[in-house]
């Protein structure tokens, strides 16, 4: 791959996924354009990059690319990882999340289609099939819960519209609970890493929601870029991935790998009490497998704690306050 110099688009590469993205791909040899409006990203996360040739930055917001968009100019590749994402926003500013996540993808597309790219590969969201059966596999019927998951499958429809319509070579990853290093630390409520980071680095005791007995799917963030750039290098299309570790975790594990008392929370309406991808697919597909285990990964996010001091701190209260509408939404318990 060194050798052939190719060129990949990477929207929303400033932000916590997509940054890792870049870093597999400059390390796969390719040339990175990336594209990050910087309202969930940071420049910082890029700053090892600053002076290598073979990245450039762009600061826009998908939603105004034109379809002649000269980024995309050459490119072999697109790897659309822009967006919004958070339940509590979504519910509270639904046409933003529209606008972003739908609208802005059909920009993407465009500019994807007019430079004629090799391939377009969609970051997609598990939260498309709301409270799931485990282990989930892909032909799991579809059920958002909110409008983000709505806005994220709506855009992947997008996507494989114009896979149908133009014959764009799409396929989609949808992603189930990426964790790790540049993980969101501001903004709303959300992240149970950034929440628990912080609260570790104040002294004040993790809120765990519900018993702690809940279980997620963490794989970890240079996992998933690995499987975007096998996705993408793949001569299959028209194909959607569920990618996760296949192995859920507790987040009693996590608060014993961080290590910290707890304060029990109620639980919230409309979340699964496990997430599990069932990744027979892309390990056969792809030839895929996390290299990450849950451990390392805590360790590796540990190491870099104090990039969380600036995050906000919550307690039970705040955290009542921030997610009222998520519980009159989605209803109470």
């Amino acid at each position: 791959m060194s050798s052939t110099r190719q060129v990949a688009v990477v929207t929303g590469g400033a932000g916590f996924i997509g940054s890792h993205m870049v870093d597999v791909l400059l390390d796969s040899g390719y040339r990175v354009r990336v594209i990050d409006n910087l309202s969930g990203g940071r420049t910082a996360n890029l700053g090892h990059h600053a002076r290598n040739p073979d990245m450039s930055f762009e600061e826009t917001d998908i939603r105004a690319l034109a379809p002649e968009a000269s980024l995309f100019r050459g490119a072999d590749y697109v790897f659309h990882f822009a967006g919004i994402g958070g339940i509590v926003p979504s519910i509270e500013r639904p046409l933003e999340y529209m606008d972003t996540n739908v609208q802005g993808t059909a920009h993407v597309l465009e500019a994807a289609r007019h430079a004629r790219v090799r391939k377009f590969v969609y970051a997609a969201s598990s939260s498309c099939y709301g409270i799931a059966a485990t282990p989930t596999r892909e032909d799991h019927p579809i059920s958002p819960q909110y409008p983000y998951a709505l806005s994220k499958y709506q855009g992947e429809q997008a996507a494989f519209h114009w896979h149908r319509i133009y014959r764009l070579p799409v396929n989609s990853v949808r992603i189930f609970n990426a964790y790790g290093t540049r993980v969101r630390t501001t903004g709303a409520y959300g992240a149970v890493f950034g929440v628990f980071f912080k609260q570790k680095l104040a002294g004040k005791p993790f809120t765990v929601v519900g018993d702690g007995t809940q279980r997620r799917d963490f794989v970890y963030a240079s996992d998933v870029a690995q499987a975007f750039r096998l996705a993408g290098e793949t001569e299959k299309s028209g194909e959607i991935w569920n990618l996760g570790a296949g192995a859920p975790q507790s987040i009693n594990r996590l608060v014993e790998l961080i290590g910290g008392p707890v304060v029990y929370i109620p639980k919230r309406p409309g979340e699964p009490d496990v997430t599990w991808a069932d990744v027979a697919k892309i390990t056969r597909d792809l030839g895929w497998k996390p290299l990450i285990p849950f451990e390392q990964g805590v360790r590796l996010m540990m190491a870099e704690i104090q990039n969380w001091r600036d995050a906000p701190l919550w307690d039970p209260e705040s955290i009542k306050q921030a997610t009222k509408t998520w519980f009159e939404a989605l209803g109470t318990e």
